[in-house]
């Protein structure tokens, strides 16, 4: 994957280390970096704020989160701001930057409040705590959140909103809603991830001085795609043909669940693919057939007395005779979890070797034989199969034995752990779905939206994946580029109506939109929440610096 396209998520303790790094191997001050930050909230505050010059807080906290928003009371205040300043904590305990960002304002002639001042305010910069908070506010700190929220006022959050965790987007007891958040150098992984994500507001990340050079080989092993980013498909030949393009094979759909097989076989070919068949009994052919016309038929028909009198099961039977002719095999979309289901998923895991996708029905009936389970994930270790599982946190709470709270705490340690069990690329869908490889290296996801959670989504996840495997793109980078584009294809489908009326069968649609070149997808189909979700803060010239 081009690391040139990649925007790296980092965690609390690498993002100390980087700063670590540039200010001790290459020697850039840290008071330096210091005022970087303190400049670019400035700028938010000034392009978003300016014209009122509206009444300034500034909630310091002891640690350089604190410094940093006193530094940027300073500089509002050589703007024409009123601004007070509340430091929250003691003055002895303020790093030394800090302390030296105190010194400042009081050679300003400055106070210091060290109380929750009862003036009324336009605008609070939340710098209470910065990315290494690891426990709920409590005490001062948490009156100081709670006045913050309650204030009415425009909040600016330094770096990450107080209260939230800068690794997983836990959210505790208290923590401070914010309007904008203006990161630095790197974006934190809470703020992509749920429920931290939404508390930030718009996320906003600032250069400061702190690059990949101060990564000093040590590369971060989450990343997402840039916003308005080009979806990173697979070339097409000119002189290619259906065959070219690959052949899938569905598993997928049931009596009553045939939906679910025309979604993912209609997202396989809709992704590129050049040719989709999907197993099916006898009594599904015209449904399939009428929806999905383009689609081909294994065809099969229940025989209750060929199993009664020990013959093969007939769905196993048509697969067997089917599965040499795809490139990819895809399984359990609506597939139910009858014995017929089971012995079926058995099959496709132990006799198959093409790419595998295993979604939802799939997933389940693996996770109902933990034997079977555990001995997949020993065989695995040396199989080099391309396999992606796509569960919902629900699946993957059966899969793992873990409670879905457990699993929506970190998500992204979840899936690196089942990942690497497995052998595997688990792609594990929630609000910012995250995709982990088996040596570490994850994606989280940050297209797509709340009508995104809607019946046939994960079907056409399913389809598109599997498509984007036909067509040669190795599993992890088929699954970042596929999850990526579902919620670009989502956004798109909301911004035509809203995400009150997303279905899954407008997602497919709204594919046709999104495959296009990016300048037409950006500009007409991003709700309009989403255009700057996640800029770059531009260089700003003050006005005193003219």
């Amino acid at each position: 994957m081009d690391e040139k396209r990649l925007e790296y998520l980092v965690t609390a303790e690498q993002m100390k280390e980087y700063d670590r790094n540039t200010s001790e191997h290459f020697g850039v001050p840290s008071l330096v970096l210091m005022e970087r930050a303190a400049l670019a909230c400035a700028q938010v505050i000034l392009e978003k704020c300016g014209r009122k010059r509206e009444r300034v807080l500034i909630a310091a906290g002891c640690g350089n989160n604190g410094g940093d928003g006193l530094a940027v009371g300073r500089i509002l205040m050589q703007e024409g701001f009123p601004v007070d300043f509340w430091l929250i904590g003691e003055r002895s305990r303020c790093s030394p930057e800090t302390k030296k960002q105190l010194s400042i304002l009081e050679n300003y002639g400055r106070t210091i409040r060290s109380r929750a001042p009862e003036e009324r305010y336009g605008i609070i910069v939340d710098a209470i705590f910065g990315t290494g908070l690891r426990r709920a506010p409590e005490g001062a700190y948490a009156e100081a959140v709670e006045c913050i929220n309650r204030s009415g006022a425009f909040v600016l959050s330094v770096d990450i909103p107080s209260g939230v965790c800068a690794d997983t987007g836990k959210v505790y007891a208290a923590a401070v809603r914010a309007d904008v958040t203006v990161t630095f150098a790197f974006l934190k992984r809470g703020l992509l991830l749920y429920p931290g994500a939404s508390f930030a507001g718009q996320v906003l990340t600032a250069q400061i001085g702190i690059t990949k050079e101060s990564f000093l080989g040590k590369v971060p092993e989450a990343f997402t795609f840039p916003k308005g980013m080009p979806v990173p498909l697979p070339e097409r030949k000119a002189d290619g043909n259906k065959g070219t393009f690959g052949k899938v094979l569905l598993a997928a759909g049931s009596p009553g669940m045939e939906g679910a097989a025309i979604l993912s076989a209609s997202a396989v070919l809709r992704a590129g693919a050049g040719m989709a068949r999907v197993l099916c009994e006898k009594e599904e052919r015209l449904i399939l057939q009428s929806a999905a016309p383009e689609v081909m038929l294994a065809v099969y028909e229940r025989k209750e007395e060929d199993l009664a009198g020990g013959g093969e099961d007939p769905a196993s039977a048509a697969f067997r005779k089917a599965a040499d002719w795809a490139d990819v095999i895809a399984a359990g979309p609506g597939l139910g979890r009858s014995e017929q289901a089971g012995r079926l998923i058995r099959l496709i895991l132990t006799e198959t070797a093409q790419p595998l996708i295993l979604d939802a029905d799939g997933i389940n009936l693996l996770a109902q034989e933990r034997a079977f389970l555990e001995e997949l994930c020993r065989k695995r270790r040396k199989n080099p199969r391309p396999l992606i599982l796509t569960p919902h946190p629900g699946e993957l709470s059966r899969l793992t034995g873990k409670s879905v709270e457990e699993i929506l705490s970190d998500p992204v340690s979840v899936s690196r752990e089942w990942a690497a069990r497995l052998n595997a690329v688990l792609v594990c869908k929630t609000a910012a779905t995250v995709t982990a490889r088996p040596d570490g290296a994850c994606y989280v996801n940050r297209s797509g939206n709340s009508g995104m959670a809607t019946a046939g989504s994960g079907d056409v996840l399913t389809g598109i994946l599997a498509g984007l495997l036909a067509q040669g793109m190795e599993a992890f980078e088929a699954a970042c580029a596929g999850v990526y584009l579902h919620g670009l294809a989502g956004d798109a489908a909301a911004a035509r109506s809203s995400e009150y009326n997303v279905s899954a069968g407008r997602i497919l649609e709204a594919l046709d939109l999104v495959m296009k070149p990016d300048a037409v997808f950006t500009e007409l189909f991003v709700p309009e929440r989403q255009k700057q979700s996640s800029d770059i803060v531009r260089p700003l010239t003050l006005r005193n610096g003219e």
